[in-house]
C-alpha cells in the first residue's frame, strides 16, 4: 500500500484524502454544467448524488493494487477548492495517469498546477513512477493548458475515437517522465514545495 504523508503542503494548499464532510464544497462544483460538461456521461449533480460520489471518493486515499485511484481534496483556507486524482495503471510499468477538477470560481490563480504538480512530485518521488498520462476531450482548453503547464507533452490526437454525449469526439494524450519532470517541476510558475512545518 502506498500514499503520502497526509497531509501534502504546497505553499497555498494542504493535500489530504477526501472525507464526508467535503460533501458541501463538492457539491458546489459537481452540481456546475460549465464543470460536467467535459466529463464522460456526467450531468450536474444532485445532492445525494454527489453524496455518492464523496462517498467513493473518501474510499480513495492510497495506492493498494493496479488500477486502483487515490483521490486528494484540495483545500485552500477551509475550502476544498477542487481533487487531484492519481489512477496506477501498471506496477510493472511504472505507470499512471492524473486527473483533476477544480471549482472555477478558483480558477485562474494556479491553484490546480500548484495540487497537482504536488502530487507528481510524489508519485515520481517516493511511489518511484517512470511515467504519467493524462487525457482530455480535444475542446478541453483549460485541462491541455494545465497538462502542458505541468510540463506534459501532447503525444497523441486521437481523432473521432470515443462517444461523448452521443457523438464522436477527438481526445488528446499527454504524457511526462519521471526525468522530465525531475528537470522542469522548478521552472513551474508559481510552484515551489511547501517547507516543513515545524
Amino acid at each position: 500500500m502506498a500514499h503520502p504523508s497526509y497531509p501534502l503542503r504546497t505553499p497555498r494548499l494542504l493535500l489530504r484524502p477526501v472525507s464526508l464532510d467535503d460533501l458541501d464544497d463538492v457539491h458546489a462544483w459537481q452540481r456546475r454544467p460549465d464543470v460536467v460538461r467535459w466529463m464522460l456521461g456526467a450531468e450536474p449533480r444532485t445532492r445525494e448524488e454527489s453524496r455518492a460520489s464523496v462517498a467513493a471518493m473518501a474510499g480513495e486515499d492510497a495506492l493498494r493494487a493496479e488500477g486502483d485511484c487515490l483521490t486528494l481534496a484540495a483545500v485552500s483556507g477551509a475550502l476544498v477548492v477542487g481533487a487531484v486524482e492519481l489512477v496506477w495503471r501498471s506496477r510493472a510499468d511504472r505507470t499512471a495517469e492524473l486527473g483533476y477538477v477544480f471549482h472555477p470560481d478558483h480558477g485562474g490563480r494556479g491553484l490546480a498546477t500548484e495540487a497537482a504538480a504536488a502530487v507528481l512530485d510524489w508519485g515520481f518521488g517516493e511511489f518511484g513512477l517512470h511515467r504519467v498520462t493524462a487525457r482530455c476531450h480535444a475542446g478541453n482548453e483549460p485541462s491541455a493548458r494545465l497538462a502542458t503547464r505541468l510540463g506534459f507533452r501532447r503525444e497523441a490526437w486521437h481523432v473521432r475515437s470515443y462517444r461523448f454525449r452521443g457523438e464522436w469526439a477527438d481526445q488528446f494524450v499527454f504524457a511526462v517522465l519521471a526525468e522530465e519532470w525531475r528537470a522542469g517541476r522548478d521552472a513551474l510558475v508559481g510552484f515551489r514545495r511547501a517547507s516543513p512545518r515545524r
